[in-house]
């Protein structure tokens, strides 16, 4: 089964768990997919499904994109992404994939591009500490301090610098899907996200070890218990 899918971010906003407390999470709309095309090892050297998402006109198009949905007789999607699979038997050009092939409990990785925030000073780009104050005004305040030391006589590869921040693709491992909405393909991810509102999200089942036990669902509870004096 395929654990990975293409979503986009919506915002974020906040549930009660079954034990009343406050849990923060991003809305995110995911799918629904359809797989355009399916690598196999025999053909391609690989196993592999590309999934299509997002709707797009023709004409936003060039020919070879818009070849591969005609070939296939498919609609016209916005964004295409492969993804690894161990076998490929179970999917077929056409087939749809939706938001229920994750569950409450699951633990995902996303894989998107980072809000761009221009350019940045060193404190707020690498989390430098600030020069000292005392003794009067100083223009060294938010300064780097030394480029180096005097012997190479020269800047070295690597310094951290001031620069253009964000803007970058990351990679946000091991979070909680807190709950599924499978008829409005809505996932329910607590904490934050990296991308914008409305930016592209590739999720994926997570690479690092989770929890035995599951976490319980988000959903508001239905019954309260009185608390007897």
């Amino acid at each position: 089964m395929l654990k990975s899918i293409i979503g986009k971010k919506v915002g974020m906003t906040q549930v009660f768990d079954v034990k009343g407390n406050l849990v923060p999470v991003t809305v995110v709309e995911a799918g629904p997919c359809i797989v355009t095309d399916v690598r196999t090892v025999e053909k391609n050297g690989y196993s592999a499904v590309q999934l299509g998402f997002g709707e797009i006109k023709e004409k936003s198009l060039n020919k070879p994109q818009a070849g591969l949905f005609k070939k296939n007789n498919l609609s016209y999607k916005r964004t295409l992404k492969e993804f690894r699979v161990s076998e490929t038997a179970e999917f077929s050009v056409g087939q749809e994939i939706r938001a229920d092939v994750f569950k409450a409990g699951d633990y995902v990785d996303i894989f998107a591009l980072t809000k761009g925030k221009g350019y940045a000073g060193v404190i707020k780009r690498h989390n430098f500490g600030m020069q000292p104050v005392s003794h009067g005004q100083s223009d060294r305040t938010r300064s780097r301090g030394s480029s180096g030391a005097q012997g190479p006589q020269k800047v070295l590869k690597g310094l951290r610098m001031s620069g253009h921040m964000g803007n970058e693709y990351v990679t946000v491992q091991k979070l909680l899907v807190v709950n599924v909405d499978a008829e409005k393909n809505i996932l329910l991810i607590k904490g934050s996200v990296p991308s914008v509102n409305r930016g592209t999200l590739f999720i994926s089942n997570t690479l690092k070890k989770v929890p035995k036990i599951p976490v319980a669902s988000a959903a508001v509870r239905k019954e309260t218990k009185v608390r007897k004096k």
